[in-house]
């Protein structure tokens, strides 16, 4: 049991690390099909929306599917989008594939965090250190997209491709994951009682807001910087790199160094540095000053995600999750959608500009994680 144990853990780390790469690989693609199709800020806003739509869809399906088909079943039918969208990407420009191929992706990615969630969580002795290494592995993938790409373009081939095979090699490694014993839960019915705890959902809209954040800033971020000149040339592409330098190495302090004492002291104090140094970052307007912002709001930001995840407790399951990281991805929907409006009719620095509401939201949602902790 504790080999089966060890090798659903690995497999949750490693496909986490592989949905690292291709999740944040994104936002590049984008810019490039940006450049390369001559679309619109708003149409670059909606093809990123259709990421953000999947995965809410894919989180929803990982919460009801594995009651019918089990998690391997699941696992199997939800994460081959990431080996399917990326093919799609590489071949046309036709605005209809394109959209299906974001949407496809996302699936990818929502199921692949939900099933993540529960592979390394339940598997996990300390779930909070197993929540932060399992976050940090994405970090590294995240943090290797920008060689990635740039290896993939100066081979003249297309980084499209590159991700594609990566997201085959996780869809491979799910299907090889040793399935555990299912619990049969229609014989006594599916736990919903979390569905009446304030504190799930004060987590949910704290994560609504980090995911808002989160992904507007990895999937326009590149575009900001060369839309508004604060960074130019292949430079604006490693702004990612330094993006999730910062994540990783707060992660990994998170995980082996640093012992979380009161968790809802530190995400509040996480919320408001990353008020802070967001405005900081809109504000600069020279590459050393906004690569340096950048950094302190990445770090700041890092440990948000998985100390909220790992607040849930006992109240995780393959049910929870299935409400809560959906629910809480509807943020990455919304928000780059707003970006791409204002930026089509206003400007590309007022649209990111937009993101401050969602740094705001996390700082007041973390407070209001504690003012509950303070009355129980």
């Amino acid at each position: 049991m504790e080999l089966v144990q060890k090798k659903q853990r690995n497999t949750g780390l490693f496909t986490f690390f592989i949905s690292g790469m291709c999740v944040i690989s994104s936002g590049v693609v984008v810019s490039l099909l940006q450049e390369k199709y001559g679309f619109a800020y708003g149409m670059t806003g909606t093809l990123l929306s259709l990421m953000s739509i999947g995965n809410l869809i894919a989180g929803f399906a990982t919460g009801v599917l594995p009651g019918k088909i089990g998690m391997k079943g699941t696992m199997a039918v939800l994460t081959v989008g990431y080996f399917l969208g990326y093919l799609a990407m590489a071949f046309t420009g036709n605005l209809a594939v394109l959209s299906a191929a974001f949407f496809v992706v996302g699936i990818a990615k929502g199921s692949t965090i939900n099933c993540c969630t529960i592979l390394v969580g339940n598997n996990s002795k300390d779930r909070t250190k197993g929540m932060s290494i399992m976050h940090a592995c994405y970090a590294v993938g995240a943090l290797l997209c920008p060689f990635l790409i740039s290896g993939a373009l100066k081979a003249g081939a297309g980084p499209q491709i590159l991700l594609s095979a990566c997201g085959f090699l996780l869809w491979a490694a799910f299907l090889r994951v040793p399935a555990a014993e299912e619990k049969k839960e229609g014989a006594k019915g599916t736990d919903w009682s979390f569905l009446k705890s304030k504190k799930f959902w004060l987590l949910t809209g704290l994560l609504f807001f980090q995911n808002a954040t989160e992904i507007s800033v990895t999937g326009w971020l590149v575009t900001y910087f060369k839309g508004s000149g604060v960074i130019s040339g292949t430079l604006s592409t490693y702004t990612i790199t330094v993006m999730w330098g910062a994540t990783l190495i707060a992660r990994a302090l998170i995980a082996f160094v640093v012992q979380i004492k009161d968790t809802c002291r530190t995400l509040i104090r996480m919320g408001i540095f990353c008020t802070i140094f967001y405005i900081g970052l809109m504000m600069a307007r020279d590459q050393w000053t906004a690569m340096a912002l950048l950094f302190a709001f990445a770090f700041a930001m890092a440990g948000m995600n998985p100390i909220a995840v790992a607040g849930a407790g006992r109240m995780t399951s393959v049910t929870s999750m299935g409400i809560m990281l959906p629910a809480a991805s509807s943020g990455a929907i919304l928000m780059p959608w707003i970006i791409g409006l204002v930026a089509e009719r206003f400007g590309i620095g007022a649209g990111m500009a937009c993101n401050i509401v969602s740094c705001a939201g996390m700082l007041l949602f973390a407070i209001g994680v504690k003012r509950l902790a303070d009355q129980e």
